[in-house]
């Protein structure tokens, strides 16, 4: 299993704004693969069937769903 530290907050213009967060962390196995992860970081957020942009940055994943001014931050702790 690999906690992950999940930070979803709200945008301002296309940016992280941070005037609300809500950060907690969550385990996910590591049997799963990319999509898997992102499956299951938008049902935490609430957004199981909405279409996102997923951005993989290498260290962290990034998730906005469209129509709605949030943002989900997603970081491995290994």
């Amino acid at each position: 299993m690999t906690a992950w530290d999940i930070e979803i907050t709200d945008t301002f213009g296309g940016e992280a704004n941070y005037s609300w967060v809500s950060r907690e962390k969550i385990e996910i196995p590591d049997t799963y693969t990319e999509p898997w992860i992102v499956r299951m970081l938008k049902a935490h957020a609430g957004w199981t069937g909405d279409r996102c942009e997923v951005m993989n940055l290498g260290t962290y994943i990034e998730i906005r769903p469209h129509g709605v001014c949030q943002v989900l931050f997603a970081t491995p702790n290994y």
